[in-house]
């Protein structure tokens, strides 16, 4: 059956009809009658009834009107359509796209005219090595007269990031052909291409057939190690001392390998830019490499990070300004100018901005001592960057690969590097008694005890034995399995730390799509396919009766606890907010679904369709 409908007719009537809430969306929480009649192209009214078919019309109208039409053919399949296929197709067909960017003269007016633009200034800051990149944005400013192009110093210094923290601005990243190299960005207010975020979302392009668009993003990667010294937290001029969780190894593997077609020039020419990010982020002593031979976070920087919310430290702040015997306002204003200094407050800022670095902003187990930890995932990261190097030299290069500097490095020294890696973890973050691996302080000597989601990263590397496999998945069955899927970190390591202090987003009830993949993929690694695809069903489930329910939203965040959006959570929830229909949902969540359902049986489909309670199912096996 196919509809003819008038769009604006009919929305108007639809919205008055069944959006009581008048929040532009069909919703569970609206209290209309759940049933709409719409006539087919033959003249036969069809009665469409429920929030989800209803919401689905809603959407669908809604892309008909914004193709600038004014009538509408919807056949009943697309009204109608079951909830994961209905999912999959959004994303594949408009999410991606809708989150593409390109820092050119077509796509700047999009980036540069966000909210973390300051006084109405548009400010581009291009590398001082990158003539191509000059003479291009220079030639932009003189015809738009809207957009201040700055070029960086050679030398970008911790003292030169702070100097223009009062000027933020996009920082620049690769042109081809007078063309910005594309790359997604997460959703919502976020329109730079970050780090970790960007190899998940390759992952959901891979799958989607978007190889063009995971190539580029490695290939913007590349420009920002070549001409930013490392992969940016972000490409914000605030960013410019801080890099994320290192995942290009993974990145260039996974991209390659679907289509080698691309070619070893290219592969050789990434392979080396990420050794060379190995060995000049990574691997310096005293910095990012510790005296044990293990890895931490360690962002650079001075001062309070700028791109937090203006109340964020104020807790942090009050102590200090007692301190000093100052109001919060006077001390922070006396520290930001460097009138006041203090060491210990000093100190905090190096450990959040690590905290940032980590990608988990913010959790109780990296507050005010990240930078002191050799975590589990950072080191099981640097492991698989070693085995991938190893993987990619010995299968496309013979063995052996000239790097950057003109210098011979061989699959075998990477092996070894990888084999001495997994020692160390095993000597300093495996507790043979609590059987599972902890964060380890090189200050105190100790291991953590902290129960995170990111102490199963070795299951994703391949970096542990089967028999450390085997209690790793009894502990993450017993501690962390919630409803809708896996805890960020247990509720006893948040009670233990933090009881009784402000609740962040990276810890207990919330759970995130980085670390539900990873330890999908984990689990499937070592065999545990019953256990892997409990797990999967249990976050597209929650992911899919939450689109049921409410309008097709796919947020950034979940408690997955309750199975809800609705979460308390430090910077919003972002991809909630949207009139009719969302055409973008969520970056890594979005990889998520599509990954999930790649490796979901089709029985467990079929459930998830008849969106079958995950506890009910999984209490039958």
């Amino acid at each position: 059956m196919i509809f003819k409908l008038p769009i604006e007719e009919t929305l108007n009537k639809l919205l008055l009809q069944e959006d009581t809430d008048k929040d532009k969306k069909i919703t569970k929480e609206d209290k209309g009658p759940k049933k709409f009649t719409i006539s087919s192209k033959d003249g036969k009214d069809y009665e469409v009834k429920g929030t989800y078919f209803l919401s689905n019309l809603l959407q669908e109208l809604a892309l008909e009107k914004k193709l600038g039409k004014s009538e509408a053919i919807i056949p009943l399949h697309k009204i109608e359509e079951a909830p994961s296929s209905r999912i999959s197709r959004m994303i594949k067909d408009y999410f991606w796209d809708d989150l593409t960017r390109t820092i050119d003269e077509k796509g700047l007016n999009a980036i540069l005219s966000d909210d973390k633009t300051s006084g109405g200034i548009q400010r581009l800051y291009v590398p001082h090595d990158d003539e191509i990149g000059k003479a291009y944005f220079k030639k932009i400013q003189k015809q738009k007269g809207n957009v201040q192009v700055e070029v960086l110093p050679e030398n970008i210094t911790s003292e030169y990031v702070k100097s223009i923290n009062t000027k933020p601005g996009i920082l620049a990243l690769k042109l081809e052909n007078d063309k910005g190299v594309p790359f997604v960005v997460p959703g919502g207010r976020f329109n730079e291409m970050y780090g970790w975020d960007s190899y998940f979302e390759g992952v959901g392009l891979l799958l989607d057939g978007r190889l063009d668009l995971a190539k580029a993003m490695v290939d913007n990667f590349c420009y920002q190690i070549k001409h930013y010294g490392k992969i940016l937290n972000a490409n914000r001029s605030y960013y410019l001392t801080r890099t994320q969780p290192p995942f290009l190894s993974s990145f260039i593997r996974e991209v390659y390998e679907t289509d080698t077609s691309i070619g070893l020039d290219w592969l050789s020419s990434v392979l080396k830019i990420a050794i060379l990010e190995y060995n000049s982020v990574w691997m310096l002593p005293e910095k990012r490499l510790t005296s044990n031979g293990l890895n931490r976070y360690l962002a650079e920087g001075i001062g309070i990070p700028p791109e937090t919310e203006p109340e964020h430290f104020d807790e942090v702040l009050a102590e200090y300004a007692e301190k000093h015997e100052l109001s919060v306002m006077e001390f922070e204003e006396k520290y930001a100018s460097g009138k006041l200094t203090d060491k210990d407050l000093d100190t905090y800022f190096i450990h959040d901005r690590s905290l940032r670095e980590s990608g988990h902003d913010t959790s109780w187990r990296l507050d005010d001592c990240c930078a002191d930890l050799n975590t589990v995932d950072l080191n099981s990261l640097l492991y698989k960057y070693e085995t991938d190097f190893a993987h990619l030299i010995s299968v496309y290069f013979n063995g052996e690969l000239v790097d950057g500097k003109g210098v011979k490095t061989t699959a075998g020294f990477w092996s070894k590097r990888a084999e001495e890696r997994k020692k160390l973890m095993n000597s300093f973050l495996w507790d043979p008694d609590k059987k599972t691996f902890f964060d380890y302080s090189i200050v105190s000597g100790e291991r953590t005890n902290f129960e995170s989601a990111t102490n199963f990263y070795p299951l994703w590397v391949q970096s542990c034995s089967k028999e450390q496999a085997d209690l790793l998945v009894k502990k993450l069955c017993k501690a962390f399995k919630a409803k809708g899927g896996i805890l960020a970190t247990t509720k006893a390591a948040v009670e233990k730390l933090a009881m009784g202090k402000e609740q962040k987003q990276w810890d207990y009830p919330n759970g995130w799509a980085p670390h539900q993949m990873l330890i999908w993929k984990g689990l499937l690694n070592y065999g545990f396919e019953k256990v892997a695809h409990e797990f999967i069903y249990r976050w597209l489930w929650m992911i899919t009766r939450n689109a049921v329910d409410y309008n097709g939203t796919i947020p950034e965040k979940y408690d997955v606890v309750a199975c809800t959006h609705k979460v308390y959570a430090e910077y919003g929830n972002v991809g909630t907010e949207f009139d009719y229909i969302t055409t973008s949902g969520f970056g890594w969540m979005n990889a998520s679904y599509q990954y999930g359902l790649s490796l979901l049986p089709k029985n467990l489909i079929i459930s998830l369709d008849k969106l079958e309670d995950p506890d009910t199912l999984f209490s039958k096996t």
